[in-house]
């Protein structure tokens, strides 16, 4: 599988480890970015969510300031920065100091928020998250050009506004860090590919290759060679194990702790998650393909047969979820390492 790149995506949700104390959780999540960090995959992606367990770094660049410093080639970056949530300005700032503090390692993932609930605690209307979403990042791009321009910042939209404002920092990658963005809609490659923005989806084998198919077509549209499309992810819950039989012991027991996390707030608000459904067992969410389980053997084919099946060229492991052990996690790392090419 030598056309295909790894990454991991993580939720970084509370109930990991099963441990009670949030410094603990916390340090054993950073030895596990250590080792993917020595196993060699490509990226390193972290969810913001608020006011859920799902979600235990919601400021996302405070963690990845930790992640810069306990790593050394492993890329990594928010998956997304929820933009309207932030003042353009000041996240500007962060952005320009995480990837200077990395050696130019961010990857920039960038939206304006899954969650109407999350949104809704910080006094948003999602009428006009959107907007706010739209001129943030033309902000936060144009001000990441501004030292080559003169060093001063002016914007001019209806939600942000700003007049010359000297700007001090710049990122280490020029003209800024890769962009992510996340999607479930072909629709939504169009924007994607006239920027050239990496893309990563949630969807099953049939909803990815319309979105990998889609951002092809757009790709060549535009003139450009097949060489430089950028990365096209799809996600997956991944657990390995000496045997079959003790990675599917793990994964049900940890999967629906995850799953409680994951729509606690959506149950609590009588409301259904956007564009996506987990089932309650584990079981069904491996038939769905959407998680998978086995030997190191078993996970490579699967790997690969999904692989070729949704049109990717960038597959996320999530290795950590619910309330799985470290050593249950990193015994996951090192055989995916081992069996599987990662570099």
């Amino acid at each position: 599988m030598s056309d295909i790149s790894y990454g991991v995506f993580d939720h970084l949700d509370h109930n990991s480890w099963g441990q009670d104390d949030l410094t603990a959780f916390y340090e054993d999540r950073l030895r596990l970015i250590e080792a993917y960090d020595a196993a060699g995959f490509y990226a390193y992606h972290l969810a913001e969510h608020h006011a859920t367990p799902l979600g235990t770094a919601p400021s996302p660049g405070i963690f990845l300031s930790a992640v810069a410093q306990r790593s050394t080639r492993l890329r990594f970056g928010p998956m997304v920065y929820c933009l309207p949530l932030y003042h353009p300005i000041r996240l500007l700032e962060e952005i320009c100091m995480l990837d200077q503090l990395s050696g130019g390692r961010l990857e920039l993932g960038v939206g304006r928020g899954i969650s109407p609930i999350e949104v809704g605690y910080f006094g948003l209307d999602t009428e006009t998250a959107p907007a706010m979403y739209r001129e943030a990042l033309d902000l936060i791009l144009q001000g990441m050009q501004c030292q080559k321009g003169g060093g001063d910042l002016t914007f001019a939209g209806e939600h942000y506004q700003v007049t010359e404002m000297p700007v001090t920092l710049q990122p280490r990658q020029q003209p800024h860090p890769p962009l992510w963005y996340g999607l479930s809609h072909p629709d939504s490659t169009v924007w994607a590919a006239q920027n050239g923005v990496n893309i990563i989806t949630n969807r099953d084998e049939a909803g990815s290759r319309q979105i990998t198919d889609r951002y092809r077509q757009e790709w060549r549209n535009l003139g450009h060679d097949e060489a430089t499309l950028p990365r096209m992810g799809m996600s997956r819950h991944v657990i390995i194990a000496e045997t079959e039989v003790e990675a599917f012991e793990i994964a049900r027991r940890a999967y629906p702790v995850w799953r409680r996390s994951f729509y606690q707030l959506w149950d609590r608000h009588g409301m259904k998650p956007i564009n996506v459904n987990f089932p309650e067992s584990f079981d069904e969410l491996v038939t769905l393909g959407q998680a998978i389980a086995g030997t190191p053997d078993q996970v490579a084919g699967e790997i690969e047969r999904q692989a070729k099946a949704s049109g990717i060229n960038y597959f996320l492991c999530r290795f950590a979820f619910g309330d799985m052990r470290y050593d249950e996690a990193k015994q996951s790392v090192d055989l995916f390492a081992r069996h599987i090419t990662t570099i």
